[in-house]
């Protein structure tokens, strides 16, 4: 098993790129903290390189880090079908899901992240470990501060996973969590951090309507009706088939087509499989596309959701739920499943609606099918929510603040 290394090319961020995009604040303060941490050593892992809103995350912020003269690093485990299919099992269960795990599995999942161990340079000043996959890695830390960071709503975990993985996970530094009501009452420091979106990015930036027009012709989308759109991983907690439901309601009375939009994670099992069960439920109907992209489609995405006229995030669970942000800041109303962090994003009402049902999502659409009016100012509300809380630029700040309080503990007051 060969481990790879996602460093990123070196780039000089200039701050001043931001302005006018993100908060002058923000900017200010990241300044300030980078000039303390230069040059010393920030390390991140999880276990995939694409797929899913981690792994987006990280590919962005390492050259942000890297750009303001930190070491940062980004490692990504690496283990077998067997591996995954068991963390996708306690991903599951944390989420609430009634799963069966064995002590072999535990012992296995214990043994890939020692083979990982072994083949990572751990040395750090400031370690990040993301999610329950590589959790166990804490039992060989060489140095520095370890921090985990969790991504996924735990606020009811199936007991019995949630108490085997806490044995890692009290051995950490602090913790991080993207919502309060995540928190668990574990004996460590823990800190409230959203995820955000990279403004810049190919995923998020302007794009001119010859640029949406050529990527829908090339995907085969036509522009000749409303499009209603959800973009996630083919995962049964983003309940594809109860959007399918809502679309066949709101067909009844608005011209209107469906595009499921996804792709799928190296650290997912399920998703090919949800993904056919999707197109099997979708039928012959000429009005729905569900497109598998490549996890290097930020392009597609980017113009589909430019293109769409109502953007869902139909969630039954939700860690935090990032196509909301990028929806919203693209100028569109949002509904969203009033779960996890979806309602941390929308304001309902303000910037789109949260909903607990099929028909409520239904009845939601056609609300704003029937009223451009206020789906504008709901898409103005929330591109403004976006850039006053969920840029990458924010979520630094907040990263930097965070080593920064641990690296001065006790203390009343911190200067910059």
């Amino acid at each position: 098993m060969e481990l790879k290394s996602y460093n990123v090319s070196p780039f000089k961020l200039k701050l001043e790129d931001y302005i006018g995009i993100a908060p002058k604040i923000d900017l200010l303060i990241i300044q300030k903290l980078a000039e303390r941490f230069a040059g010393r050593k920030f390390l991140h892992i999880n276990s995939a390189k694409s797929g899913g809103g981690v792994a987006e995350i990280l590919q962005r912020m390492m050259i942000i880090l890297s750009g303001l003269g930190i070491n940062a690093r980004w490692e990504v485990i690496e283990g077998n079908g067997s591996f995954f299919d068991i963390t996708k099992r306690m991903h599951n269960a944390l989420q609430g899901n009634p799963e069966q795990i064995s002590q072999d599995m535990w012992e296995s999942y214990y043994e890939v992240n020692k083979s990982n161990a072994e083949k990572i340079d751990l040395n750090a000043d400031a370690v990040l470990i993301h999610d329950p996959q590589p959790a166990p890695l804490i039992d060989f830390k060489k140095s520095g501060l370890w921090i985990w960071r969790c991504h996924i709503d735990i606020s009811n975990p199936h007991l019995k996973t949630w108490n085997s993985l806490e044995k890692y996970v009290e051995k950490y530094d602090a913790a991080i969590f993207s919502v309060s009501k995540f928190a668990k009452d574990i004996p460590l420091d823990k800190f409230i951090i959203p995820p955000a979106i990279a403004p810049l990015s190919n995923k998020n930036r302007e794009l001119t309507k010859t640029e949406i027009e050529n990527v829908l012709a090339t995907i085969n989308i036509p522009v000749d009706k409303p499009i209603i759109l959800q973009v996630s991983r083919f995962d049964r907690f983003k309940d594809p088939t109860g959007v399918i439901k809502a679309y066949r309601l709101v067909k009844r009375y608005n011209d209107c087509m469906l595009v499921l939009a996804g792709s799928t994670a190296t650290d997912d099992p399920e998703g090919e499989k949800i993904f056919n069960e999707v197109k099997e439920y979708a039928g012959d109907d000429q009005d729905i596309s569900v497109l598998l992209l490549p996890p290097s489609s930020h392009i597609e995405i980017n113009a589909l959701q430019r293109a769409a006229t109502v953007v869902l995030q139909k969630s039954l669970k939700e860690g935090f739920g990032l196509t909301v942000s990028e929806a919203m800041w693209k100028g569109k109303p949002v509904i969203g499943g009033a779960v996890g962090g979806i309602p941390l994003q929308i304001i309902h009402g303000v910037t789109g609606f949260l909903v607990n049902s099929v028909e409520g999502t239904a009845l939601r659409i056609r609300q704003i099918l029937n009223n451009p009016d206020m789906a504008r100012k709901m898409g103005e509300n929330g591109r403004e929510y976006v850039r006053r809380n969920f840029l990458i630029t924010r979520q630094i700040r907040d990263y930097l603040s965070m080593w920064y309080i641990m690296e001065n503990k006790g203390k009343s007051v911190l200067e910059l």
